[in-house]
């Protein structure tokens, strides 16, 4: 560990808004690396001057189109300083901040846009450009439709497109007449203003927007950074979207408090290439993100030979071994194979890693930890300005998502006989409310406490908060067993072949799963093999296929209570989509979506027929469409009926 000292904010209540801390650091540290941004392989530095530069004039060219106090600002694009940039502008104009997911389909963005009555939408390039332009005549509240990017965008002729260029060209304008009027603006902005809109993860609607104070969520962020210090000289990668609330933590909140330098990727494409160059100090990778780094390294050895396999299931059972004993890496497992993974992954810099937003499946948090990455599971909602739960660096629990931070607090609300109940939140940080939404509001918010929705306990040997899935998702069978489907399907996605897996059972007699392969994974498993194939849904469709993924299910019942083991299983025709409602931007699974649109495959899982008929359309992001025809077959793994007796039912229902 370090034994440098966390930089944080000298007086919050002085700086107690994005664009004064800014310009603070703008003034103490000009030339200090703000944020890096690579364009053509080069990395391009700015620093904090830069970044207030380009702040200032943006704000001001937005001024002088008459955005002001209480307006919103809509952003879609990818990460890129452009985005940081008019986010801080509009709170320097006491104006609200809306980001909206880059692969967000149309009628999205034009609900959004609608719903908050946007006035001028920042927009990266021609893509987003155009499609606003596609929906802008049904949002009356649009003026303005600005863009960074100006490659194809001569071919456009809209009175709203403007330029980023002629945008900052207009502030070069006002600062020239008015050369202290931004210092004023940003002087009167105020912490209890409202200065961003985050769009909650809707599983079970369309999202709602949180009002977030730019004051109180520096505040939160600060108590973040005592539990899991950062440093002006840390280096942080941007890959996760900037709508989401701990991309806003980390990029905006943190980087000004701490002033570690945000560097921002070519592409997405190019993301793990730029993350091995920097060497980042730290990390925060979404659930499927750690969950698909598992399976490339599996695969990748694959293609080993037979030696190398040897020594990496050696090695692994070895390193996953000595945490589960002792809480630490086994030396013999790191210097075998574990401390080149690291490096090849970019992680040799790593003081500190994570992951949140959903839960991670104990197996592949422990092959991690034994790969010597200091993963911590994070807990938090969007209402509560993202995590403020974390594990101590010398206290991590596999099966929980650890304590909170020093400004919140954590409760069970109407705990059962073991613990169990919702868990309820609040902390320093916490939400003003949803926007245009009190009855919302009310029903989350009680006497100050946030409703989670979620379910869990505290254990008592070391008060770490547990969560064990969705109050609404945990599931009884129709002979009394109760289970969590996430849990099961956490330990299904382990697999390097499963990509995603939803576990069914509730009021049924017994569990069974609908399974999304790895297509990449699975594809090149088939081609070492000799197995033809054409696409996702004719791989899936082969035997070879089914008896593998019978195999990884197999293994995961194995580790489980009898009563509680896949009984049946088919394996999806298409991977479960964002765009098609099945999962939220997040990869969370919308589970209402799933039981109403495979209705027909679920019934026939827990019919006698040992095949499902499809015959359907397949829409893609481009608007093309294609037909599907296919028979699903369901494996029957004979398990029973999985009942268990009363013991083991309690059992079961205490966690």
């Amino acid at each position: 560990m370090s034994n440098k000292q966390p930089i944080s904010n000298p007086d919050l209540q002085r700086h107690d808004t994005f664009p004064k801390l800014l310009a603070h650091n703008a003034a103490q540290w000009p030339e200090e690396t703000a944020m890096r941004e690579k364009e053509f392989g080069i990395w391009n530095a700015f620093t904090w001057a830069d970044y207030n530069r380009s702040v200032r004039r943006m704000a001001l060219g937005m001024r002088s189109l008459g955005i002001g106090r209480d307006d919103v600002i809509g952003i879609v694009g990818g990460n890129r300083p452009e985005w940081l940039h008019a986010e801080v502008a509009a709170h320097a104009l006491r104006a609200m901040s809306l980001g909206i997911y880059q692969d967000s389909l149309g009628d999205e963005v034009e609900y959004l846009i609608n719903y908050a009555e946007a006035r001028l939408i920042m927009c990266e390039d021609e893509e987003q450009a155009d499609k606003i332009l596609d929906i802008a005549d049904n949002c009356p509240s649009v003026e303005y439709i600005v863009y960074h990017d100006p490659r194809g965008m001569r071919k456009y002729e809209d009175d709203r497109l403007m330029s980023q260029e002629a945008l900052m060209a207009l502030g070069d304008k006002v600062d020239s007449e008015q050369p202290g009027l931004y210092d004023e603006l940003v002087a009167d902005t105020r912490g209890e203003d409202v200065s961003m809109l985050i769009t909650t993860s809707g599983t079970t609607s369309k999202p709602k927007l949180s009002m977030m104070q730019s004051g109180p969520f520096l505040d939160h962020c600060e108590a973040y950074l005592r539990a899991d210090p950062k440093y002006p000289d840390d280096n942080y990668v941007s890959v996760l979207p900037l709508p989401w609330i701990m991309e806003q933590v980390y990029a905006v909140a943190q980087s000004l408090i701490s002033r570690m330098t945000i560097n921002f990727v070519e592409e997405p494409e190019s993301q793990m290439n730029d993350l091995r160059e920097i060497g980042p100090h730290f990390v925060l990778l979404a659930p499927r993100v750690w969950e698909t780094l598992a399976a490339d390294v599996k695969a990748r050895m694959m293609e080993a030979s037979w030696l190398k396999q040897k020594l990496y299931h050696y090695a692994t059972r070895k390193g996953v071994h000595a945490m589960e004993q002792t809480g630490q890496p086994s030396r013999l497992a790191y210097w075998l194979l574990f401390r080149a993974l690291k490096d090849r992954l970019g992680f040799s810099n790593l003081r500190s890693a994570a992951t949140g937003g959903a839960a991670l499946g104990p197996d592949t948090f422990k092959f991690f930890l034994a790969m010597g990455v200091p993963l911590r599971q994070l807990y938090g909602q969007t209402e509560l300005a993202g995590a403020y739960t974390i594990h101590a660096a010398d206290d991590v629990d596999f099966d929980t998502v650890g304590v909170p931070f020093d400004n919140a607090e954590v409760r069970i609300e109407n705990p059962d006989e073991q613990g169990l109940g919702e868990v309820v939140a609040r902390s320093t940080g916490m939400f003003l409310g949803y926007f245009k939404n009190e009855e919302a509001t009310r029903e989350d918010v009680r006497d100050g406490w946030m409703h989670t929705g979620d379910a869990g306990y505290i254990k008592p040997e070391n008060n770490h908060l547990v969560v064990v899935d969705r109050v609404k998702d945990l599931a009884t069978t129709s002979t009394g067993v109760r289970f969590s489907p996430q849990y099961i399907e956490n330990k299904l996605k382990f697999s390097p072949f499963i990509a995603e897996s939803v576990v069914l059972g509730h009021d049924r007699p017994y569990l069974a799963a609908m399974i999304c392969i790895r297509f990449g994974i699975v594809a090149k498993w088939a081609e070492q093999r000799g197995i033809p194939f054409t696409n996702y849904t004719n791989l899936s469709a082969q035997p070879q296929i089914y008896d593998l993924i019978q195999q990884e299910v197999e293994r995961v019942n194995a580790t489980l209570p009898e009563w509680q083991r896949v009984r049946k299983f088919l394996l999806l025709y298409k991977e479960l989509d964002p765009d098609d409602g099945e999962l939220t931007r997040t990869r969370k699974v919308r589970r209402k979506v799933i039981w109403e649109k495979y209705a027909d495959i679920i019934d026939a899982i827990y019919s006698d027929r040992g095949e499902v008929h499809v015959d359907t359309v397949i829409t893609f992001q481009d608007g093309t469409k294609s037909p599907i025809k296919t028979d699903l077959k369901v494996v029957d793994l004979g398990a029973g009926e999985h009942a268990g007796t009363n013991e083991q039912r309690r059992a079961v229902q205490a966690g």
